[in-house]
Parts: C-alpha cells; structure tokens; sequence
C-alpha cells in the first residue's frame, strides 16, 4: 500500500540534520521548530494563522473548541469517515448529527445536511463538519450556502487532503477553521503523530493556541480547561523539510491516479457508476476541484472476495471504512440503526483502496490492475 522508505532515501540527510538541530538546540517542544513551520504552511495555504499540535484527532476537537463549540449544540457530519470526525465533537462536549455521503466522491452530501438541517426535534446545530475525504474537498459550493442561510461554522476535516483545491482555494482555507493530520501515512507526514488547526480568525487562532496548552495564556495562569496538545519540536523541523516537497509529490500521486485510469479502462474493467455490477468504478474527481489522491478507492461488488486474492499475490489493499461511523459499537447511543444511511451503508461493502505513492511504480501499477483482471475474468 505505501512504501516510506522510498521517500525517505530521497531526502533522508535533510531529515538527519533537521533531527539533529533540533537535539542541539533543545527545542523539544513547540520553540522555533514548530513555530517556523506554522508560518511556512500558513503561507502555504493562503491562511493567517497555522496552529501546531500533537495529532489530527486533537486538530479536529482543537478547531471546534476554539470556535466556540460545546455543550447544548450539534454538529453535522459524516457517517463515513475516521472515528476522529465525530469522536472530536463528543469531546468537545456537543452532539453528533449524522447525515449521508454522495456515491460517487463518498463525501457528505449538502442535499442531505439540508434534510437534517430541516429536521424537527434536532438540538441546535451551530456547525458542519465536511470531510475531504481520501483527499478530494467537498462540495463547498453546497455547504457554503448553508453557512449563509443557517448561520453556522464550517470547520473543515482536511486530515487526507494537504494541497487539495477547490475552486482554487486551497483545503484548510475555505472554512472558519480546518484540522490536519500528519500521521505518517498522509501525503505530508510527519515521523510520528502530529495535527494543525488553520484559520483566518485572529481570535480562532488565539484560542486554539491557548486551548493546546491547558488553557494557559500566561505560564500557570490557566484561563480555561485546555488540553496538553502541542506539537513537538522534532514533528515541526521534519515536517518543514517535507514541506518544500509535498507540492511535487502530490503532482506525483495524480500521474500515478491518471495511470490507474488509463489502465483499467483499456483493460475494460472499468463501469460508468455510481455503483459497481460486475466490474470496478473508478473514483472520480469533481470538475473544479484539486484531488490529491491520498487514496485511491474503486467500488467493486466482490470486494473482500478480491481483496483476499489480491494478498495471496502480495498486493496490498485496504477498506476506508468497514463499518460507518453509525454502526460502532461505541456511538450506539447516538440513536442510529441499520438502513439509516444507506449511501454510507453500501460504500462500506463496496470501497477497496489500492497502493497510491508518489514513488509508485508504472509497472507496480501494472501488476495491480493485472491481477485485478485476472479476478474478474
């Protein structure tokens, strides 16, 4: 599925020596490290404010805390998604509500957040929760206009979607505030757990910086009930080299996505959609927006049967996600059945992820759509 080593030899000595000053210079945690990288991705993404912490999950709840979110609201996001999404505003004190994906970029659907929007009997929602999910950005066109219309927060989970564009605007710029991860799997990743929070907000900013460090604006002087999230100076110097290089990688990831493309469909493999019949759908990028194809997730009807067959020749693979967020045993008590989100319900039967790396081989690619063939025939 990934291959870090391959990224790692390219530019392994910068690493070396970015590790090296920070041992030098005992900057642990936060320092000039991090604080260097905050304004490098800031400029980056077209934002006035980066925020360093120590993980996505605390990203997400970082940005919904900051923005004032909590206790008697409710949040509208995903059912299909990392446990984070909705883990974030459970501990942000506010409620879940849970509204469907699109089949065909399985990212929340606005028709749907209208409904639930409209829906009686709700508690107040105050904010949407979108997922750029496998990294394509949402519809932000459809969730802008329910911001205006509602009167409500866009927090963005960017934590797949480092680059992603839409309308030119970069992921992590559109909403009142985004979350990243860069967990090391991600197309920008860090050597272990570490998560930013971006904003145009001074005050959003402000907050969330004081929120990561026990609620402290001033040493032992503690404001409000924060949280020790702060990114370590070793995450912040890797993550400023590997920044210089995210751009071209991920140019890297869509020629490899183009090449998936191209062969499937000359094998013939490939079906129109949204849903599968006997063969694969590809995964489709929406006109306008940027995907930086931190997955590569087709929908095929014999899913496990062929993820099965792709591991006895070594091929590696992996579901996003098995069961939606609904159906976890620990969110039971958010009231939702089997049927509740059938979009959702259907993609987690469906979606295979396929190895997708910069470094990935055209001949690897190959071997992939080959056996994928054989297969099906």
């Amino acid at each position: 599925m990934l291959d870090l080593k391959r990224q790692y030899k390219a530019i392994h000595q910068e690493l070396v020596d970015a590790v090296a000053h920070v041992l030098e210079t005992q900057q642990f945690i936060l320092g000039e490290p991090v604080a260097a990288f905050e304004r490098a991705a800031a400029a980056e993404l077209g934002v006035a404010h980066a925020v360093g912490c120590s993980s996505g999950t605390d990203a997400l709840w970082l940005a919904l805390a900051a923005a004032g979110i909590g206790p008697g609201m409710a949040v509208i996001t995903t059912p299909f998604s990392f446990f984070a999404s909705v883990s974030s505003i459970l501990r942000a004190g506010a409620t879940p509500v849970l509204a469907d994906i699109e089949p065909t970029t399985f990212n929340l659907d606005p028709i749907a957040v209208e409904t639930a929007l409209d829906a009686p009997g709700r508690a107040a929602v105050r904010a949407i929760l979108p997922v750029h999910l496998y990294g394509q950005p949402a519809d932000w066109h459809g969730f802008s206009r329910l911001r205006e219309e509602y009167d409500l927060k866009l927090i963005e989970d960017a934590a797949q979607a480092w680059g992603a564009e839409w309308q030119g605007v970069k992921a992590g710029a559109l909403g009142d505030a985004a979350a990243f991860s860069f967990y090391p799997t991600k197309n920008l990743s860090a050597a272990g757990d570490a998560g930013m929070v971006t904003t145009h907000s001074d005050e959003l900013a402000e907050r969330a910086r004081m929120l990561r460090q026990h609620g402290m604006r001033h040493r032992y002087h503690h404001d409000e009930l924060g949280w020790n999230t702060r990114m370590d100076g070793f995450q912040g110097a890797i993550l400023s080299v590997k920044l210089k290089y995210v751009a071209g990688w991920n140019d890297a990831r869509r020629t490899v996505a183009e090449r998936y493309h191209a062969m499937f469909r000359a094998a013939g493999l490939a079906e129109a959609g949204p849903y599968p019949a006997k063969g694969i759908v590809l995964p489709h990028e929406v006109p306008g927006s940027r995907h930086v194809w931190h997955q590569y997730v087709i929908r095929t009807p014999r899913r496990d049967e062929l993820r099965e067959f792709l591991a006895s020749r070594s091929i590696g693979s992996e579901i996003y996600y098995p069961v939606p967020l609904h159906l976890q045993q620990a969110l039971k008590s958010l009231g939702y059945a089997e049927g509740s989100f059938p979009e959702a319900e259907r993609a987690a039967q469906e979606v295979l992820a396929l190895p997708i790396f910069a470094e990935l081989r055209e001949d690897e690619q190959q071997t992939v759509v080959h056996a994928i063939a054989e297969f099906l025939s």
